[in-house]
Formats: C-alpha cells, structure tokens, sequence
C-alpha cells in the first residue's frame, strides 16, 4: 500500500510517498481502507521534532531517539471499514468510520489498522469523509481540556479562547458555544470573521490590542497554541478559574464517547468541520510545508483516496 513516510527528523522535504506492506487486522481489531486524514500540529511537531528544551528528550524517548519509531504519521482519519478481526462485533465490513490512532499514528497510507475498542466511531451520516476527519483532532483535544472546568455542569461560563481559529481553537469555541458560555476570542485581524462566524460573542485583534489589559475576569482562560503562560493570564481569571494550555507536557485523551459526542453535534446541525486546505497524500510535503506556516484556518486534510473508487 501507499503510505507517507517520515525516515528521519527534519523539514518537509524528509518525507515521501513509498510502499509498505498492508497491515492485517488481528482478532480485536479492524482494518479501515482510508478516504481522508488530518495534517495537523502534531504531525508537523514530530516531524520537525519542533519542541524546546527538556520536551525534545521526553519526545525521542516516547517516539523514536534518532528517527520516528512509526515512520508513517498521521493520527486522524476517516475510512470505510474492509475487514474484521473474529472477535469484532461493533462493526461491519462497509461501515464509514472516522477517529485517532493517537501516538500509535500511521493514518497518512492508504490502510491503518485500529483496535475496536479505541477511539473510532461510525462517521456523521451527514458528513463527509472529508469532514469527518476535521473533526476528531481540534474537537477531542477542546473537549478533553473543557471537562477538566467541569463546564457542562455551569449554566454559564465566561471563557477567553487564545488562538481561536486553529484546529484547537475553532472546536473550542464551537463546544464552549453548546454549553452556553460567553466566548472572547484572541485572534489576529484575518481570523475575525472566522471566529464571529462559530459564535464568538467578543473578538480581541492581538495585532492591536494587549489581552492582558482586558479588564474583564474569566472563568475559563484556554490557550489553544500554547504561546501563553499562566502567570501572564494570572490577572484576568477569576478567584477559581481554570488556565489551559496545549502547550505543556499533557496530552488530550482520546475516547470513543467524544467522538461519538462530536457526531451527535455535526448531524444536529451544532458544529461545523472547518477546512483550510485539502491536498492529496501525493502533496504531503505542500501539507506540511503549510501547516508549518502557522497560519492554517481550522483543519488541512489529507485525500487519501477518491470516494467516487467505490462508488
């Protein structure tokens, strides 16, 4: 099968399309043909080993010392399903999944191979393959750091999204928006429009403004690029606010329930899958050369394979 491959640490320019041996499901797993995936900040991380100080030792020893240990990256996709281990009883051979294969990665090739038990889920009936995989990364990491504030449990928060036009950020402020939150977003000037457009109630321009000198309090403050500290947000929280960040040691856990959540959501019209860019898998380099920029709205999505080859 095709496959992206990942050979060493380094710019864009390491990776390349070859050809690896198609994966075989084992009893408790399925083996999912791949229509469409996600190039998304962590990808571009791992490859360019792109953290500072004691975060690139923790990330060799977790990923590989010298070169990715998986050389196939990728962690989000969307699929059909093609076959089943014997002790699969959730799926059936045919059913459009999307979901994350976390540090286990390997979703930028034509097949992955997946457990039943992990973060999968039959897709939205109303999306696309395309936009089922713009869904699980951003969504599952805002909601895994939103449940951390118990915010489904307030009838109101007020909540300050720094980055808000990320993959990260345009999630969070969709779910923050569901549980009835007053939503400040920090964002530059050509993120304005994307950010009013998912429901923020207060858009902050930091080309323009300080946010530190903002002199509201927030319950809630996530910074969703991790450029923040929390003694910089220190003053603008309230006496029991919770800082965020994506930017430290801790890692989104990744869990069928919200991914399930995220479809419930999408097909009952309350999120929207935001898409920068598509390119095919053939592009990988475009792709990554692109997120690295920084400057993506939402999500970039990988084409693996057309949906019109099995029609």
């Amino acid at each position: 099968m095709r496959a992206a491959i990942c050979p060493k640490y380094g710019p864009p320019e390491v990776l390349y399309i070859g050809l690896v041996d198609k994966p075989i499901p084992k009893d408790n797993e399925i083996l999912i043909k791949i229509i469409a995936a996600a190039v998304n900040s962590g990808d571009v991380r791992v490859r360019g080993l792109a953290v500072k100080g004691i975060l690139k030792i923790v990330m060799r020893l977790v990923l590989g010392f010298s070169k990715p240990r998986q050389p196939i990256l990728g962690n989000v996709f969307s699929g059909i399903i093609q076959e089943l281990g014997k002790n699969v009883r959730s799926f059936k051979v045919g059913d459009e999944v999307f979901g994350t294969t976390g540090f286990s990665f390997g979703a930028h090739a034509d097949y992955v191979v997946v457990s039943d038990k992990s973060a999968v889920s039959k897709k939205p009936s109303n999306a696309t393959f395309e936009e089922a995989a713009a869904l699980p990364f951003g969504g599952q990491t805002a909601i895994h750091f939103l449940e951390k504030t118990k915010i489904a449990q307030k009838s109101t928060s007020k909540v300050m999204i720094y980055g808000g036009t990320g993959a990260v950020g345009t999630a969070a402020i969709q779910i923050a928006k569901h549980f009835n939150a007053e939503v400040t977003v920090v964002c530059s000037e050509q993120g304005r429009s994307l950010a009013k457009e998912l429901g923020a109630d207060e858009i902050i321009i930091y080309e323009k403004e300080d946010f530190t000198k903002n002199p509201q309090k927030f319950d809630i403050i996530f910074d969703t690029v991790g450029k923040t500290s929390k003694r910089q947000c220190a003053s603008l929280l309230t006496k029991d606010g919770y800082y965020l960040t994506v930017g430290g040691l801790e890692t989104a856990l990744e869990r069928k329930e919200q991914l399930e959540f995220l479809s419930e959501l999408f097909v009952n019209g309350n999120y929207k899958a935001v898409i920068d860019r598509i390119y095919p898998i053939d592009e990988i380099i475009e792709a990554h050369k692109y997120v690295d920029t920084g400057r993506k709205k939402g999500n970039v999505i990988l084409r693996i394979a057309p949906w019109s080859n099995f029609l």
